[in-house]
């Protein structure tokens, strides 16, 4: 039960009222105050001060300061007149209670209030900073679609104006050809000319002893050879020679893989509209997979995500791109993206020949991990057989799956 202060002090002017309130060595923050028009509480324990207001006071206005040991009330009257008392002078408990009762649910209404208006003015400031951020990037991106638009039309005139200069200058080209063939066939006719002129004057000729004309006449040009005729030239390749024997060779596993393979690196998506303005190396699926893998080795994981997502954008079937960055998803700890990656890089390296068996060892060990670090020991283990499987004389790979094992066991004992 607490206190009951008595020996506090409390002076008046004709508008407000001042109650001083020893603290009894209460530190300041553990002082409670609640003031409503016509009930007062100063609570710090294990005391308590109580006062029925014999007036109303202005609790908007009221005001409370802790210091030097002692809590001066500062409570603005309603009415500007003197007080008799400070308190009411009456002891009927009920009607105490229903003051009390009444000024705490009063306090109560005021705070969900007050905490309504601060959360509505939260909300209103949230809202205001996402449409101003909307709004900003808004204003960024229809400024580089126009910075773009500008680059495009700067481009498209210079291109239209190199292309004219260049078929002027064909043109010109072509002129000037045409006008050297005329100036030669002027010049063959030339000299006939004069020959048969000399030989209707009468002019003598002489003649050696095949007859023939001393006067050597200008030789007509060579005719053109005849155009080649077409024909097919047969083309045989080297047939593939296997490592496994006949009876368990996989040639049209391996032949399937094979051109799997060319087809992924045929198979482009360049056309997309963003991907239209990166330079021809950006388009290279093997150029930006080396980009990755460096980023990858320098230790700048998203760097690599981004070279692999853009070099799948471009080339979704080759398979080292999705194992790749799988890897990076582990190292990020995007365990769930991780084994959709390394899932999708063992769904493209099939048919299962030996050409591919390294890639999916790794896939697997990759799956595999992101399946451990999320406590799925059972997939882990599957995966990591799989693994071992392929390379059975990796220690490593054997520890790792012996480890994994051994968790397995001890997961199983607990539970009986």
């Amino acid at each position: 039960m607490p206190l009951i202060v008595t020996d506090y002090s409390w002076t008046q002017t004709d508008s407000t009222v001042f109650i001083s309130v020893p603290l009894k060595g209460a530190r300041a923050e553990r002082v409670d105050f609640l003031s409503t028009e016509e009930y007062l509480k100063v609570h710090y324990p294990p005391y308590l001060f109580e006062a029925f207001l014999s007036e109303p006071v202005d609790e908007d206005r009221s005001t409370a300061k802790v210091g030097n040991g002692v809590a001066v009330i500062t409570l603005p009257k309603c009415s500007n007149a003197f007080w008799e008392h400070l308190v009411i002078t009456t002891y009927d408990k009920e009607k105490k209670k229903e003051v009390r009762e009444r000024a705490l649910l009063k306090y109560q209404e005021r705070l969900c209030s007050e905490s309504r208006s601060k959360a509505e003015k939260q909300q209103a400031e949230k809202k205001y900073a996402l449409e101003t951020m909307m709004k900003f990037e808004k204003e960024e991106r229809d400024r580089i679609v126009k910075r773009k638009e500008n680059e495009r039309e700067k481009t498209t005139a210079e291109l239209a104006a190199w292309q004219l200069s260049q078929r002027e200058a064909a043109e010109t080209e072509a002129r000037r050809k045409l006008q050297d063939q005329r100036d030669r066939q002027d010049k063959r006719k030339a000299p006939t000319g004069k020959q048969e002129k000399g030989c209707s004057e009468g002019a003598k000729v002489k003649l050696d002893g095949r007859g023939n004309s001393e006067a050597k006449s200008q030789k007509a040009p060579a005719p053109l050879p005849a155009p080649r005729r077409t024909a097919h030239i047969q083309v045989r390749f080297t047939p593939r020679v296997f490592p496994t024997a006949l009876r368990e060779s996989r040639v049209p596993e391996e032949e399937e893989w094979l051109q799997k393979q060319a087809e992924a690196r045929r198979a482009g998506n360049a056309d997309v509209e963003e991907l239209k303005d990166l330079r021809e190396e950006e388009r290279n699926p093997e150029w930006l997979k080396d980009k990755g893998d460096q980023c990858f080795a320098s230790g700048d994981f998203l760097g690599a995500v981004n070279a692999y997502n853009l070099a799948i954008r471009l080339h979704s079937k080759i398979p080292a791109l999705h194992s790749n960055r799988a890897a990076c998803h582990l190292k990020l700890k995007n365990l769930h993206k991780a084994i959709e990656d390394a899932s999708q890089a063992l769904d493209l390296l099939t048919p299962a020949v030996p050409a591919n068996a390294a890639a999916r060892a790794r896939a697997s060990v990759r799956r595999g991990s992101a399946f451990c670090q999320l406590q799925l020991y059972a997939e882990g283990l599957q995966d990591y057989q799989a693994a071992l499987k392929l390379d059975p004389h990796n220690a490593a790979l054997q520890a790792d799956t012996q480890t994994i094992r051994d968790i397995l066991q001890g997961s199983a004992t607990g539970t009986h």
